[in-house]
């Protein structure tokens, strides 16, 4: 796993990666000129130009590729029951606490947070097992991709992304730094990055 990481944080260094644009057309969002929503306003998950990930979206693959989906991995020994229980988890102070929020998927994992006591974005300061970690730091960046290829040991998370030929995206999530641990930006970077990690592997 530690060698994969640093061939990851290698092929990141010089990986190109342009967010795609959401436009909103008469009140409708467009992503390459393909709408967001069906008719019904529930979210598309997936077209010829792009898969939109999101756990209750429609189509197999963007929920498999959700953070939320209950993928079982271990990140420097500790065992996380998806990837969005870390994003949660990690705004606990107290490692026991922690612990069991790692525990969780699904929405439950987002939901979890509610049963912090300390609020991370008044010091932009996370915490992973005790250790106090600046949200805004190369050292979280780190961990962060830590985290997604400690992920991908998950044959079935990483057999998912082998099968993503377009650009993925998260047409949901937040856009701010300030106001979550893990931006839209952030997330589609690095999920694309992943993804084209993985294929650029099995072609060679």
């Amino acid at each position: 796993m530690l060698k994969e990481l640093e061939e990851f944080k290698k092929f990141k260094e010089t990986y190109q990666f342009t967010q795609l644009e959401i436009i909103e057309i008469d009140g409708k969002e467009y992503c390459l000129d393909y709408p967001l929503y069906d008719e019904d306003g529930k979210a598309i998950g997936q077209c010829d130009k792009w898969i939109n990930i999101g756990y209750r979206n429609s189509g197999s693959l963007p929920k498999v590729l959700s953070n939320l989906y209950p993928y079982e991995f271990e990140l420097r020994g500790i065992k996380l029951s998806s990837i969005e229980s870390f994003f949660q988890g990690i705004k606990f102070v107290d490692k026991n606490l922690q612990t069991l929020a790692f525990s969780y998927s699904g929405t439950d994992a987002v939901h979890i947070k509610g049963c912090s006591d300390y609020d991370w974005k008044q010091t932009g300061k996370i915490y992973w097992q005790g250790e106090e970690i600046d949200r805004y730091s190369k050292e979280y960046e780190d961990l962060v991709d830590e985290l997604y290829i400690s992920a991908i040991q998950n044959s079935l998370y990483r057999n998912a992304l082998k099968k993503c030929e377009v650009d993925l995206i998260h047409s949901i999530g937040d856009t701010e730094k300030n106001n979550t641990v893990f931006t839209r930006y952030e997330f589609e970077k690095q999920i694309n990055c992943l993804k084209d990690f993985i294929r650029n592997k099995d072609t060679k």
